[in-house]
């Protein structure tokens, strides 16, 4: 849907920090759209927790009825063909919650900008829908071991997910802007300052934009 307000597209590796940046764009006065916020809210749905058990059983829900996206993945990351049923059933209500938010945000003047924050942007075409394309640009170790850290992942399994995304140095080239990787939170700080300030007003500084 159209926006009065730039949409801003985070994009990286996986554990390369995307929320983190959008957690920084909203202190700045963004708001953001997890799409993980979304799915998550999806799965509590009782049509959709239907047809996943009439497609794979009771193996991908928790002992509480919840599902379990962990069996869920497993299935999707194995099996093509699933995963392409799957997003054919989550996409269109993600998208369509999505532009909902948007919606009633559009003249909200505390609102400077949308982010969206999707694991998949660049593959599922949202890119095109985005004013600004930002790459969290972080080094596989680092990444390597964060997701160790946070999700328990071995390091294989870091890269099975990876191959079935497009390359970073595509989504690199692709993007408008770049953030690099730094221990220094402040000087991070600092680059998304001054990025935001860029989509905002390309000829302002960050003075004149109230950072």
């Amino acid at each position: 849907m159209p926006s009065p307000k730039p949409i801003i597209g985070i994009v990286g590796g996986i554990g390369s920090g995307k929320t983190y940046v959008s957690n920084l764009l909203k202190e700045l006065g963004c708001l953001v759209i997890h799409s993980d916020d979304q799915v998550r809210e999806a799965y509590q749905r009782d049509d959709v927790k239907g047809l996943l058990k009439s497609r794979w059983g009771d193996g991908v829900f928790k002992p509480d009825g919840s599902v379990n996206r962990q069996a869920v993945s497993g299935i999707v990351f194995a099996r093509p063909e699933e995963r392409v049923w799957l997003e054919h059933l989550l996409h269109p209500m993600v998208t369509h919650d999505r532009d909902e938010i948007m919606a009633r945000h559009a003249n909200d003047p505390g609102v400077r900008a949308f982010v969206w924050n999707t694991p998949l942007l660049f593959e599922t075409g949202l890119n095109a829908h985005c004013d600004s394309i930002v790459f969290v640009d972080t080094p596989a170790d680092v990444r390597a071991a964060r997701v160790t850290s946070t999700r328990g992942w071995a390091s294989s399994e870091l890269a099975r997910r990876e191959i079935l995304q497009w390359p970073l140095d595509k989504k690199l080239k692709m993007s408008d802007h770049a953030l690099q990787y730094t221990a220094d939170a402040e000087d991070f700080r600092g680059q998304v300052r001054a990025i935001f300030s860029r989509i905002l007003e390309p000829t302002a500084t960050e003075s004149d934009l109230g950072m």
